[in-house]
């Protein structure tokens, strides 16, 4: 299998009023086919951290933020196949009491994601549908096409019923849609988020910023969907998976902090 070597990483600048304990999580999950050659973190002023892995399986860092102005950064480099994420048209679903345990938690509602708000509608649009892959694909085609992305047209409150009533959004609200319309099918969906180089493709002019998409329950086992750009794509780097966005924020303080700028970058090392 080829290989190519990305290069990955974030920067954000704080002002804090006082010492200010934080979880970032931007590193990303050290599982095939992605490799991770070789990274570093930073904070000045200089910081103590530690990692840990939370209940997902998640990489995270914990860190005091120091009174005053502090930056924390993290770099990568990374090395992902030069190939898309996999797929099979005729993955099959698998009826509720069929699904491993711990796989029944992505059925349910979340923070974010609201089947039981939006069943009627994922019913009558999804419902005659034959099971499996292809109908996990027509979710995403039409939340690709109902959705108009914008930034700035939603906020850390609003929920999937929210985007589907105006219209607009971000990745992570397409995929909060997405993955609420597979739940109310019984249909196990999760969130994921990470880097998202942009490798063949037609890059895109707006800046760059950590992605969202979803992986789905089907024919027993993951597979990736993503109701943003809605093709199957090169060089995913996943940071992190949860029910919705709120088990997997990029940054999680304890107190009131003030970001003051925020830059991530992916792009393929020459």
């Amino acid at each position: 299998m080829s290989l190519r070597r990305v290069r990955i990483g974030c920067e954000f600048d704080y002002l804090a009023e006082i010492a200010t304990p934080t979880v970032f999580q931007v590193l990303p999950l050290k599982e095939a086919p992605v490799t991770v050659l070789r990274e570093r973190s930073s904070v000045e002023p200089e910081v103590g951290s530690h990692a840990y892995t939370d209940l997902y399986g998640n990489s995270c860092l914990r860190l005091i933020l120091p009174p005053g102005k502090s930056t924390f950064r993290y770099e990568a480099l990374v090395e992902v196949p030069d190939e898309t994420e996999d797929f099979d048209e005729d993955a099959p679903e698998q009826p509720p009491a069929d699904l491993p345990d711990e796989v029944l938690v992505h059925t349910l509602p979340s923070r974010y994601c609201l089947p039981d708000m939006l069943g009627n509608e994922a019913w009558s649009r999804f419902g005659t549908m034959a099971p499996g892959y292809r109908r996990v694909q027509a979710i995403c085609d039409h939340v690709n096409k109902h959705l108009e992305f914008r930034y700035g047209s939603t906020t850390a409150t609003s929920t999937a019923a929210d985007v589907n009533t105006s219209g607009f959004g971000v990745c992570r609200d397409f995929t909060h849609l997405a993955i609420s319309f597979c739940r109310s099918l019984n249909i196990p969906a999760r969130y994921v988020f990470g880097y998202l180089p942009d490798m063949d493709v037609e890059p895109d002019p707006a800046p760059m910023d950590f992605a969202a998409w979803m992986e789905v329950w089907l024919g027993g086992k993951w597979w990736t969907f993503d109701p943003r750009n809605n093709r199957r794509r090169k060089g995913r780097i996943v940071i992190g998976r949860g029910r919705d966005a709120s088990d997997v924020a990029m940054a999680t303080t304890f107190g009131g902090p003030v970001l003051q700028s925020m830059v991530v970058h992916a792009e393929e090392a020459p």
